[in-house]
């Protein structure tokens, strides 16, 4: 097993998965926004 040094970490592209998490966050927090606001459900 080879060691990476801190550079050769800092290098390594995972493929953009924390974009793709972050947007998927956004766009669900904006569904359940509107759903929430179009849908209000009453506590009980």
């Amino acid at each position: 097993m080879q060691e990476l040094s801190k550079r050769e970490l800092n290098d390594i592209s995972g493929g953009g998965t924390f974009k793709y998490f972050a947007f998927g966050g956004i766009i669900a927090f904006i569904i359940g926004f509107l759903d929430g606001f179009t849908r209000p459900l009453k506590c009980n």
